[in-house]
C-alpha cells in the first residue's frame, strides 16, 4: 500500500496501461503456477500471491496452481518421531512417510492455498493427482520407497475446473494402477502438466530472484535466456543445487510446447504481476526458441 501511495496518478495510469498488451495476449491462456515452500508456509506471502493469482483469472487468464510442501512434510514427520531420509534429493517414502506426505500435502497444504484465494475473492478446488485419475504413476526406484514417476496426465478434470471458474490448486500425490498413493516431484510434475495443458507461461515461485551468474549476488540476475543458454549455463556449473530441478522442469516444459518460462522470488510483493504484466518484469524469462 505505501508503495502506492507514494505513486503519481499519471505513474498509476501507466502502470495500468503498460499491462493492457499482455493482458490482451494472455486472455483466456493457461499459466501454471508452481508454489515453492517459501510462499505456502507463510500466511503474509500466500496472501499476497494469492491477490497476484486472483488478478490474473479475473482479467481472463486460466490460472493453474502446482504446489510442493517438503519442509512441512519433515516437521511433522519429526513431530512423529520418524527421521527424514533423502537419496539424490529425494525422500525416501515408505508406507508411513507416505501417510504423513498426503497429509500435509492434500490435507493441509492444499487446502490453506485454496481458503486464501477465496479470502482474495477468487473460487478455488483443491484436488491431488488421485481426483479424476489426473496423475497416474509408477514407482520411480525401489529403494525410494513409494515415489512416483509420472506416467501419464489425464488433465480433464483441471481443465473443467478451470474453465468453469475456478482456479485449480494441485497437490503432487499420484497413484499407481493398483491406487496406492505415491509421492511426486512437485517442480517436475508442474512442468509436465504445464506441457499437457498446452500452457502459455509457466512461472516457478521461489525464493531468490531468478537464475543468477553469482547466486550469492542478486545483482547478477539474468532477465532473459534462450534455451541454448540455459544448457550452456548448467554444463558450466552456474545452474546447480536447488535451482537445477526448477531449471530442468521448465526445460521439460518448454519443449512440450509451452510459450515461455519464468523463475522469479515469490516473497517479493505482486512478484507475479509484475513479471507477466511489465515491460521489464521481475525474474528469469526463459525463451524455448
Amino acid at each position: 500500500m505505501a508503495a502506492t501511495q507514494n505513486l503519481s496518478v499519471d505513474q498509476v495510469a501507466e502502470t495500468l496501461v503498460e499491462a493492457l498488451p499482455y493482458i490482451r495476449k494472455l486472455y483466456g491462456r493457461t499459466i501454471v503456477v508452481k508454489f515453492g515452500g517459501n510462499v505456502s508456509s507463510s500466511h503474509d506471502k500466500l496472501a499476497n500471491v494469492a491477490k497476484d493469482v486472483v488478478l490474473l483469472k479475473l482479467v481472463g487468464m486460466k490460472p493453474v496452481i502446482v504446489h510442493g510442501g517438503g519442509d512441512e512434510i519433515s516437521v511433522y514427520m519429526k513431530r512423529m518421531h520418524k527421521e527424514p531420509v533423502f537419496v539424490d534429493g529425494l525422500r525416501v517414502t515408505d508406507d508411513e512417510t507416505m501417510e504423513i506426505v498426503e497429509m500435509v500435502l492434500v490435507g493441509k497444504v492444499n487446502k490453506s492455498i485454496v481458503c486464501a484465494i477465496e479470502q482474495q475473492g477468487g473460487r478455488s478446488v483443491g484436488i491431488s493427482g488421485k481426483d479424476g485419475r489426473l496423475i497416474t504413476a509408477v514407482v520411480k526406484d525401489p529403494k525410494l520407497g513409494r515415489v512416483g514417476e509420472v506416467e501419464f496426465l489425464n488433465t480433464e478434470v483441471v481443465e473443467s475446473l478451470s474453465n468453469a471458474g475456478f482456479i485449480p490448486v494441485i497437490a503432487p500425490v499420484g497413484m499407481d494402477e493398483e491406487g496406492r498413493g505415491l509421492n511426486i516431484n512437485a517442480d517436475t510434475l508442474a512442468g509436465d502438466l504445464a506441457g499437457e495443458l498446452h500452457a502459455e507461461k509457466y512461472v516457478v515461485l521461489t525464493d531468490v530472484p531468478g537464475i543468477m551468474r553469482d547466486p550469492s549476488d542478486p545483482s547478477t540476475l539474468i532477465s532473459s535466456l534462450s534455451l541454448a543458454q540455459v544448457k550452456d549455463l548448467i554444463k558450466s556449473k552456474v545452474i546447480a543445487g536447488g535451482m537445477l530441478p526448477k531449471v530442468e522442469s521448465c526445460i521439460r516444459a518448454l519443449k512440450a510446447g509451452v510459450g515461455r518460462a519464468h523463475i522469479l522470488n515469490g516473497d517479493t510483493p505482486h512478484s507475479l504481476v509484475l513479471e507477466l504484466l511489465t515491460d521489464k518484469g521481475i525474474g528469469t524469462m526463459i525463451d524455448g526458441q
